[in-house]
């Protein structure tokens, strides 16, 4: 059974680790900092979209959830390399 509620905490949970290490890379600065900062900004635009259209088309709130959840997992994954 799916629990929406544990999903959604965790999914708070994991977001605090990928804005941990973006804050670590935005403080070093320099060109890797000012490139993380406009991928941030432009995943963020990106991930809002696709949630949006997810749910114009019928798509469920988990639904959306469970991608923002495999977005942060990549995030964290190239983040902590």
């Amino acid at each position: 059974m799916y629990n929406p509620i544990f999903s959604s905490v965790m999914l708070a949970i994991e977001s605090q680790r990928v804005l941990e290490l973006r804050l670590v890379r935005l403080a070093w600065g320099g060109r890797e900092g000012r490139a993380e900062m406009q991928s941030m900004v432009v995943e963020k635009m990106h991930t809002a979209g696709e949630a949006m259209t997810t749910l114009m088309l019928g798509g469920s709130p988990e639904t959306v959830i469970a991608r923002y959840r495999e977005h942060v997992a990549f995030n964290t994954r190239r983040l902590s390399a």
